[in-house]
């Protein structure tokens, strides 16, 4: 029984900073090791987009329009993973959405993140 639960979503200042949490609960810690951890997003009116990525192998990915802004990371210990947006635009503005994905797919449920001045 896994359930993908997502916080930290919000409304925030263009330049300001948040920062996303998302925790696989009763998931086996070695599958979610072994399992990749994304994040992706989806603005109104357009497709889903891959935002940042940490596959089971090979580096770090980041869309190109985040680089530099966004840092994905995780901690094994507590099963979750986390995305710090920094220096936020209103082209952020979206559902951002966590995905645990190996053998199987999990997802979260959904955060709003609204970027506006």
């Amino acid at each position: 029984q896994v359930q993908v639960v997502q916080s930290g979503g919000g409304l925030v200042q263009p330049g300001g900073s948040l920062r996303l949490s998302c925790r696989a609960s009763g998931m086996i810690t070695s599958t979610f090791t072994a399992y990749a951890k994304n994040w992706y997003r989806q603005a109104p009116g357009k497709q889903r987009e891959l935002v940042a990525s940490i596959p089971t192998t090979g580096t770090i990915y980041y869309t190109d329009s985040v680089k530099g802004r966004f840092t994905i990371t995780r901690d094994n210990s507590k099963k979750a993973v986390y995305l710090q947006m920094n220096s936020l635009k209103p082209e952020d503005t979206a559902v951002y959405y966590c995905n645990v994905e190996g053998v199987e797919s999990y997802w979260g449920q959904g955060t709003q993140v609204t970027v506006s001045s």
